[in-house]
C-alpha cells in the first residue's frame, strides 16, 4: 500500500531537520540479568527527506557515541572506550533508510546501521505523529520508532559471567527514538 503525502495533513516534501532540543535518543540494557540500565545520546543530527509518498522518503541520522549517557561517568567512559563503542575510532553511529513503509500510526523504517564499522540491517517499527505549527510560526511534525539490536552483531562482545551464573551485560540492546522534525524552510 502506497501512502500518498497529502493523506497526512500538513506534511509537505523536502528535507525536515530534527529539533534535538525537542528530540530524544534513549538505549537500554539488561543488566546482572535483574534490572536494566537506561541511557541516551545527548548528540545527534538526523533529517528526515520527504517525498511523494510516505515509501519515497528517508531518514538519515548521525549519533556521537561520546555523548552517550547513563548518569553514571565511570559507566560511560567504560561504554566510550575499546570494550564497547571505541569512540576515538568510530566517533558516530550512523543509520540511513532503505525502506520507509505502512502509515501514519503503524510505520516501518528499515535501513543500514553502522556502529564501529560494521553495518546491519535493522527495522524500527513506530508512527509519524501529525503536524503542527507551533505559537512562533515553526511546523513540526515527530517520529516515534524503536527496535532491538544485538551487540555482538556489531563487534561489542566486551561481558563479564556472573557468580550465580549469566553474564554483566546482555546481548540485547533496545533503542527508542522521540524525535521532532522542522518543516523545510521557504527560500
Amino acid at each position: 500500500m502506497t501512502t500518498s503525502i497529502e493523506q497526512i495533513n500538513g506534511l509537505t516534501q523536502g528535507v525536515w531537520t530534527a529539533d534535538v532540543s525537542h528530540s530524544h535518543v534513549a538505549w537500554s540494557v539488561r543488566h546482572a540479568g535483574i534490572s536494566k540500565v537506561r541511557g541516551t545520546f545527548d548528540s545527534f543530527t538526523s533529517t528526515l527527506t520527504v517525498g511523494e509518498t510516505l515509501e519515497q522518503s528517508v531518514v538519515v541520522a548521525d549519533i556521537d557515541v561520546a555523548s552517550v549517557n547513563s548518569k553514571d561517568e565511570n559507566r560511560d567512559g567504560h561504554v566510550r572506550g575499546t570494550d564497547f563503542f571505541d569512540a576515538e575510532n568510530f566517533p558516530t553511529m550512523s543509520f540511513r533508510s532503505t525502506s520507509v513503509s505502512g502509515t501514519q500510526d503503524d510505520l516501518t523504517i528499515t535501513g543500514e546501521l553502522t556502529i564501529r564499522g560494521t553495518t546491519q540491517e535493522v527495522t524500527l517499527t513506530g508512527e509519524l505523529s501529525g503536524v503542527a505549527t507551533d505559537p512562533f510560526g515553526i511546523t513540526r511534525t515527530g517520529v516515534t520508532a524503536s527496535t532491538s539490536i544485538s551487540r555482538k552483531a556489531f563487534g561489542i562482545t566486551w561481558n563479564a559471567a556472573l557468580e550465580a551464573g549469566g553474564v554483566m551485560v546482555s546481548d540485547k540492546v533496545t533503542i527508542d527514538l522521540d524525535v521532532e522534525y522542522t518543516a523545510p524552510q521557504a527560500a
